[in-house]
């Protein structure tokens, strides 16, 4: 990435939904090097998509909280099983699975503190491969949305 990717990134993903237009004269090339840039961002799978971020508290969910899964016995397939069940419960935000001694980290939304306890004894603590389950409320939630090229 050069210079101009760079800068094409940033603005990009500070605002996804500038026309073409606007984003090369910001960065004052022709359209026509603005659009080809783009394009070639997107087919190295640098850019990824452009979508608007919903606030979950506007949409009836104001409680998140943070649940650390252990997972039994450890195996890809387990691991991986419970990664893609857990992505399709409405509660879900965000899915990783990481090391130390929890599995995998899950970033929920909920309606309220009864439904984040419904959420992880009927969801999560039913299934046979869970060994264990931490639950953290988060306070408050500020996400950097600009990544910058190492």
């Amino acid at each position: 990435m050069d210079e101009l990717d760079s800068a094409i990134l940033a603005a990009l993903q500070a605002d996804g939904r500038r026309s073409n237009r606007e984003l090369a004269a910001e960065l004052g090339v022709a359209p026509s090097t603005a659009l080809e840039r783009v394009r070639a961002l997107r087919q190295r799978g640098v850019l990824t998509g452009v979508h608007y971020a919903a606030d979950p508290a506007m949409l009836g969910r104001p409680v998140q909280a943070m649940v650390t899964v252990r997972l039994r016995p450890q195996s890809r397939e387990i691991v991986q099983g419970f990664r893609d069940f857990v992505i399709r419960l409405p509660e879900t935000l965000q899915v990783f699975i990481t090391t130390g001694s929890e599995d995998i980290l899950v970033h929920v939304a909920v309606p309220s503190t009864e439904a984040l306890r419904d959420f992880v004894l009927d969801s999560l603590t039913k299934r046979r491969e869970v060994a264990g389950v931490r639950t953290e409320v988060v306070f408050d939630h500020v996400r950097n949305h600009v990544v910058r090229p190492a």
